[in-house]
């Protein structure tokens, strides 16, 4: 049995979701695998010193100006984080190194930015034969060089969704053996699950109020949802919406408590914490959120366009988003929500081009990922990736079985929130 790491962190919803999603396909799939999923927090302070002092964790202030939307100056604040992670590298170096020794696994599979020359410089401190694979697998589209995901000088193999980000890990320096391309984000298995047996969407839509036909849209900002929900739901009156809030009680009660007045004749179903986020998006027609790389991903993989902004508030990382929607015609990008009512007529007027640019992205990265990282375990060359190798859909065999894959998923510990 190969015992194999997954490291996370909190750091929005997307690096926890990801390495849930690739727990369950190894769990499902028929290498034997012992699967650990670990916070790099509590492995950097097992105590939980930082948490006594400050009565937080290291992640929830960037947590907190996320469901503010207050997101400008980020950028500079990740040029501190990183500096702040190049002073500490001996620390913590030291900490993982005795973590590895400690607990031995066969594979450590990184799934965060900014750690990952210490994750690898510790675990070549630990094993120095070489014998045990670093992987990094990206949840963002694109690097944001340098030392973001990239980190030319170390053992690191490097998982890209993108051609983008391929092109920029070969230009960063990372040898050509060590970068690997797949289709897309690693998403949970319900995302790539058919229907329910029986499931009627327009009964479902009718059951909340929505109407069977009329276009409906999805407002979704992550875990904590995000206050300009609110003035995406006054600025379409006319619009039906499902509005998700995942944790973020507060705002539900605030979107409850809009007026219903003359202008606003559309219906509203307001969604607070839920694991089952696909279901909601198989409800739905078009998705308004945040560029982020996971709800993007999720998104068109259940067939909606997409709505995003760009603007100097948009995060760095996430700011290739925007431009790969319009690459693929998914979707549109605004400059500020506070012009959703234009954003959702254009979507309206090119309705049939976006279906079909959406419709034409084929993401079977939860399935290249386990077959990647079990020929690395053995030694043997990757197996080519669909979509970025000119394959159809169906030509590479899913590396664990349909039924567990679509229709009997593993349960989900702790599922990424919506």
């Amino acid at each position: 049995m190969s015992h194999v790491q997954l490291i996370y962190f909190n750091a929005g919803g997307g690096h926890r979701a990801a390495a849930q999603a690739l727990a369950q396909a190894l769990g499902a799939s028929a290498r034997p695998w012992r699967v650990q999923t670990l916070n790099l927090i509590d492995l950097l302070d097992p105590q939980g010193r930082f948490r006594r002092l400050t009565g937080m964790q290291p992640e929830d202030l960037y947590n907190a100006r996320l469901a503010s939307g207050f997101t400008l100056g980020l950028g500079q604040e990740l040029k501190l984080l990183q500096a702040g992670i190049r002073l500490a590298h001996g620390t913590m170096l030291q900490r993982l190194a005795a973590h590895w020794r400690a607990t031995q696994p066969d594979l450590v599979v990184s799934l965060i930015p900014n750690f990952n020359r210490v994750l690898a410089d510790s675990l070549g401190q630990a094993r120095p034969d070489g014998g045990v694979p670093f992987v990094t697998v990206m949840t963002d589209l694109a690097d944001h060089p340098p030392h973001f995901w990239a980190e030319p000088g170390t053992a690191q193999h490097l998982v890209c969704g993108t051609p983008q980000a391929v092109q920029q890990a070969l230009a960063a320096g990372l040898p050509a053996a060590r970068v690997h391309a797949v289709s897309g984000m690693l998403l949970r298995p319900a995302f790539h699950a058919p229907p329910p047996p029986g499931f009627d969407r327009a009964a479902a839509r009718v059951a909340l109020g929505l109407p069977a036909t009329q276009p409906v849209g999805l407002v979704l900002f992550g875990g904590a949802g995000s206050r300009v929900m609110k003035t995406i739901a006054q600025r379409l009156p006319c619009a039906p919406l499902v509005l998700m809030c995942g944790r973020n009680a507060a705002l539900a009660r605030s979107l409850r408590a809009l007026p219903a007045t003359a202008t606003r004749s559309a219906p509203r179903v307001v969604v607070e914490y839920t694991p089952d986020v696909q279901h909601w998006m198989r409800l739905a027609d078009y998705f308004i959120g945040k560029p982020g790389p996971g709800s993007l991903s999720e998104a068109v993989q259940m067939g909606l366009p997409v709505i995003v902004t760009r603007n100097a508030g948009t995060m760095p990382q996430e700011r290739f988003n925007t431009d790969w929607v319009q690459q693929t015609g998914t979707g549109v990008v605004l400059r500020r929500f506070a012009d959703i009512a234009a954003g959702v007529a254009q979507l309206q007027r090119h309705w049939d081009a976006h279906q079909a640019a959406v419709k034409a992205v084929h993401n079977r990265a939860l399935f290249e990922v386990p077959a990647l990282l079990a020929a690395l375990l053995d030694g043997r060359r990757p197996p080519p990736s669909a979509g970025l190798t000119g394959q159809r859909p169906g030509e590479l065999q899913d590396e664990w079985p349909v039924t567990s894959a679509r229709n009997e998923a593993p349960a989900e510990p702790e599922p990424s929130p919506a």
